[in-house]
């Protein structure tokens, strides 16, 4: 018997003590924290997939048919403009320009004595125009003998970088073959589409006539080391897709980008006078985003709004709030639309410390 009374004494003891931490929790709890929408001039970053291209990208072809009798260079080589890299067997082309040479030589020759005889007038002039035509005719083909041999060298248009290789030591080829490519990776122009809304917003903000530094992220998430500059439009939207071509240059001085490479472009459209609020802020109903407005007495009004832009922690909000308006920042789900409740305003530069300690952690 005594066991039981000892046993309900602890019951109550540990029902008034629970019921005082619930007591002291809901006291607790009875002041939300509010702030202020703030504006501020913003830059957000729109973020766009893109293709990396070399400022010159060239196939090498064959100028003329014939057996691949030497390979001066390998792949990946650095090659500079002028520089040997291919030979096709010149053997029949040389032979053609001797036989062209010694008729060129056979010509001017003829031309001379017909133009002593003339000068004697022992010839019509007649005759002169006609071995001058015949001297003429011989070193054009001479010529032509000559660009035929020359274009068995295949050499390096610009400084670049030698691709894959297509063809072997001693390949047939065929006149127009691909041999290889040739790449310039001293600058890069990085390609990337932006939508007709974007687009607008872009060009709202932005003078065409001095166009922004964007940035590089590679493949492997990291940021390329040098910022690049826009340098074109396109003048025409795709009608499939609705986007718009944009170039940017990237100066490439450690060569670490090559041609056919993929990252993401980081583009900085400015809003100046931009309304931000904290994400936490806001709460979702059927897709559309909400806040909770406190009013003087404390009420609390569900409000929808518009979001621009998202940046780390903030939304920037284009409709639905001003500067005036006091929104709830925490505890949105233990409270209802027109509940009345007492609130302490904290200032955005609180609401931010404590944002970025909790991204710290």
């Amino acid at each position: 018997m005594r066991k039981i009374i000892i046993l309900a004494g602890y019951a109550v003891v540990f029902a008034l003590a629970s019921c005082g931490a619930k007591h002291e929790q809901v006291e607790h709890e009875s002041t939300y924290l509010v702030t202020n929408p703030v504006e501020k001039d913003t830059i957000v970053y729109e973020e766009y997939v893109s293709q990396i291209h070399s400022i010159q990208h060239i196939e090498l072809r064959a100028l003329e048919r014939g057996y691949l009798q030497n390979v001066f260079v390998d792949e990946g080589q650095h090659v500079k403009k002028g520089q040997l890299m291919f030979r096709i067997m010149p053997l029949i082309y040389e032979a053609e320009m001797q036989k062209a040479k010694a008729e060129a030589s056979f010509a001017e020759i003829e031309y001379l004595n017909t133009k002593s005889l003339a000068d004697s007038n022992i010839v019509s002039s007649n005759e002169l125009a006609l071995a001058k035509a015949q001297l003429d005719k011989a070193n054009a083909e001479l010529s032509l003998a000559q660009a035929h041999l020359g274009f068995t060298e295949i050499r390096a248009p610009f400084d670049g970088i030698m691709g894959r290789f297509h063809v072997r030591l001693g390949s047939l080829l065929d006149e127009g073959e691909l041999l290889a490519t040739l790449s310039d990776n001293s600058d890069m122009w990085v390609y990337f589409n932006v939508p007709e809304a974007q687009y607008l917003d872009f060009v709202s903000t932005t003078s065409l006539d001095s166009l922004p530094e964007v940035y590089l992220h590679m493949a492997n998430q990291k940021p390329f080391d040098t910022p690049g500059i826009i340098t074109t439009i396109e003048s025409d939207f795709n009608n499939e897709t609705g986007n718009i071509a944009f170039r940017a240059t990237f100066p490439n001085k450690k060569g670490i980008l090559r041609h056919g490479e993929t990252g993401n472009i980081q583009l900085p459209v400015h809003f100046p006078g931009a309304l931000l609020i904290p994400q936490k802020a806001t709460f979702e109903v059927l897709d559309k985003k909400f806040v909770f407005v406190v009013t003087e007495e404390g009420v609390l009004e569900s409000r929808e709004i518009t979001i621009a832009a998202e940046l780390p922690h903030l939304y920037l909000v284009s409709s639905g709030l001003d500067t005036n308006d006091k929104i709830l920042i925490e505890g949105l789900r233990k409270v209802v639309n027109g509940q009345k409740i007492e609130f302490e305003v904290v200032g955005h530069d609180e609401v931010m410390s404590e944002l970025n300690g909790l991204h710290a952690e």
